[in-house]
């Protein structure tokens, strides 16, 4: 039965990767992943045949075929628990994307689009770049490649180009994400597990994150043709480009990205869970929306053009439930003890990182894996499995190098990261053109960021 669940869990993940050649949704078999995978294991687990691992590090299992109150509650814990944590991802997700779709309605990236003065594809790939590495420092990696790529779509209109810029923004938000605490979920964790200091981390990684960042783009400028040349864009006149923006929108575009940056201001304050902090943004943007006037002659009758409940209805839905189905999925991977080390029993996970750890000594390369098994599956129990795979104390190498791995090791794939997968479901992205045509650019950008990181923590820096 676990090779079964394990077996379901590649062909699940070869199916997404093979999106485009079967012309099948990925959020097809995500679902179906994920909702096989856990009924076998309340089936197996129901049945005596396996043992799980809840949330503390404690086991469950039916002991004579007898089920009890007390185990039954417990997979039930287990699969909300799962569930909890997967869904402060999507709420905060959604309402990322309702603020941004917000902001779009009232036009509030014309006013960015109108400081963004250049034809030159070489010089808009580095503003966009930068833009990209520092926003996600603040704004998490996530939020800011869904605010960038809408404002691409607003400066680039032809779509064969635009994936190329987008590609782009994925290694530079991941690079940005992973020097901040803030910047992605898996700094974070270590952060607030206490693994790391947010000055340390900022110290350590910010050098070896600009290098993921400067080395893919310095490499596309000179050997990706598509970013030789200027934009092509469309004429036009005095009139529409006056009729581009609404006395609301430099009101929305800043209310909306001020909310966004509240969030980590929230966090901090209160110790509660990020999403929290965005529910309070939408409020806020939504209440704003609701009476702000979109245009010099407001009417009634054009209102709803503006709402919220509009922006509601332009958000990717399909992606939320990939994101859902696949998070789901490695969860259940990570609940099933596949075997013990030392007679402690571990999830599928952790037994793997173990194994990694024992079959290769040298603790810098076990944790480049990591980066690289961060492209392949989710990072956050990845980074939770390393997190009790060590015992280091607060501010050690360790905790760098597996943070600068996990957070900027899943741009070598598009679905390695929340930022890849953001942008895939945007733009569209194709799996394997992803891997073709960008993937080379992301692994270059993190082997020479990783070695500047070995070398600055051999010195102590």
């Amino acid at each position: 039965m676990t090779a079964i669940i394990i077996i379901l869990f590649v062909l699940g993940y070869l199916t997404i990767t093979l999106e485009h050649p079967l012309k099948l949704d990925k959020t097809v078999p995500a679902l179906l992943m994920a909702a096989l995978m856990w009924a076998l294991l309340a089936i197996g687990f129901h049945q005596g045949w396996f043992t799980l691992i809840d949330a503390h590090e404690h086991t469950l299992s039916v002991l004579n075929g007898v089920i009890d109150d007390k185990t039954e509650e417990g997979f039930t814990n287990l699969l909300l628990h799962h569930l909890g944590k997967t869904s402060e991802i999507l709420i905060f997700l959604i309402g990322a994307m309702t603020i941004v779709e917000i902001i779009d309605l009232h036009r509030g990236f014309e006013i960015l689009k109108g400081w963004v003065r250049t034809k030159s594809k070489t010089k808009l790939l580095w503003i966009i770049s930068i833009l990209a590495f520092f926003l996600s420092a603040v704004i998490d990696n996530l939020t800011a490649t869904i605010v960038l790529i809408t404002l691409l779509r607003k400066l680039v209109t032809n779509k064969n180009e635009r994936i190329w810029f987008a590609g782009l923004i994925i290694i530079a938000a991941n690079a940005g994400g992973a020097w901040s605490p803030i910047g992605d979920v898996t700094t974070t964790m270590l952060w607030i597990g206490k693994r790391t200091s947010a000055a340390h981390l900022v110290e350590r990684l910010f050098l070896p994150s600009l290098v993921n960042l400067v080395v893919p783009v310095l490499l596309a400028t000179f050997f990706l043709p598509v970013f030789k040349g200027n934009i092509e864009i469309e004429e036009t006149s005095v009139e529409e480009l006056k009729n581009e923006k609404l006395l609301s929108s430099k009101t929305m575009l800043f209310l909306g990205l001020g909310m966004i940056l509240f969030v980590p201001v929230f966090k901090t304050v209160t110790h509660l869970p990020p999403y929290l902090g965005m529910m309070l943004g939408l409020g806020v943007v939504w209440l704003v929306s609701e009476f702000i006037h979109p245009e010099e002659d407001f009417s009634q009758d054009r209102r709803h053009l503006y709402s919220a409940h509009k922006a509601l209805s332009r958000i990717e839905m399909s992606s939320i439930l990939f994101f859902l189905g696949i998070l789901m999925a490695v969860a259940a991977l990570e609940s099933l003890v596949y075997g013990s080390i030392n007679g402690e029993a571990m999830g599928s996970l952790r037994y793997l990182s173990e194994v990694l750890n024992s079959a290769i000594p040298n603790q810098s390369i076990v944790i480049s894996l990591l980066g690289v098994l961060s492209a392949i599956i989710d990072n956050v129990p990845l980074v939770a499995a390393s997190m009790g795979m060590y015992n280091a104390p607060l501010d050690a190498s360790v905790w760098h190098l597996i943070a600068y791995a996990a957070g900027t090791g899943g741009s070598m794939l598009i679905i390695g990261s929340a930022a890849g997968v953001a942008a895939m479901g945007m733009e569209k992205i194709d799996f394997i053109w992803y891997m073709k045509k960008i993937s080379w650019l992301a692994v270059v950008g993190y082997v020479l960021g990783y070695l500047l990181l070995l070398f600055m923590e051999s010195l102590k820096f």
